[in-house]
C-alpha cells in the first residue's frame, strides 16, 4: 500500500449523479443571476450579451485584434462583425488598422464605451463580491479552481494569458 495522495484531489471526492445534477442546476440559476443586472442595463441601449462580452474583452485587452476576439468568444466572424459594427457606429468601440499588418484591425474602447463597460462590470462585481463574502475565502478559492478545471484547454490558455497580463 502506498501512502501517496493522488494529485489534485483525484480519488478523494465521489459525487453522485444527483449531486452533480444539483451543481449543474445551481450553475444555470447562478448564471441567470450573474447576467440579470447587465441584461437590464444592456436592454436600455438595445444591446445584448454578445455586445457585453465584446466590450468586456476589448476592455481587458485594449488593442486586441478581431481574430483574437473571435478566438476568445467562439462566435462566427459574421456574428462578431454584426456586434462590432453596432458598437463602432454607436461610438463605443474604435477600430484601428494594424501598424505592422494593415489587414489586422485592432479594437479599443472609446471613453463612452469604457463608461458602459464599467457600469456593466460594476453590476457583476457587486454580485460576485456579495456572494464571495457570504461563501468565505476557502469557498472562493475552491470555486475558482472548479471554474478553471471546467475550461476547455484553448480557453484555459486565453484565461491564463489574461491573468498573467493583469499581473504585469
Amino acid at each position: 500500500m502506498s501512502d501517496r495522495q493522488p494529485p489534485s484531489g483525484q480519488g478523494l471526492l465521489f459525487l453522485t449523479d444527483e449531486q452533480l445534477r444539483k451543481g449543474i442546476e445551481a450553475m444555470f440559476f447562478a448564471y441567470r443571476g450573474f447576467t440579470a443586472d447587465p441584461d437590464r442595463i444592456l436592454n436600455k441601449y438595445g444591446y445584448g450579451r454578445a455586445h457585453h462580452r465584446a466590450l468586456h474583452f476589448i476592455s481587458r485587452a485594449p488593442g486586441t485584434t478581431v481574430n483574437n476576439l473571435l478566438s476568445i468568444l467562439g462566435v462566427t466572424k459574421q456574428s462578431l462583425n454584426r456586434v462590432l459594427r453596432t458598437l463602432i457606429k454607436d461610438e463605443l468601440v474604435e477600430s484601428r488598422v494594424g501598424t505592422r499588418d494593415k489587414r489586422e484591425r485592432h479594437l479599443f474602447l472609446t471613453d463612452k464605451g469604457a463608461v458602459l463597460e464599467q457600469e456593466l462590470s460594476n453590476a457583476q462585481r457587486e454580485r460576485m463580491r456579495q456572494a464571495y463574502r457570504e461563501a468565505g475565502p476557502e469557498a472562493v478559492q475552491g470555486f475558482r479552481t472548479v471554474l478553471e478545471a471546467m475550461m476547455d484547454p484553448d480557453l484555459q490558455r486565453h484565461f491564463t494569458r489574461m491573468k498573467e497580463s493583469a499581473n504585469d
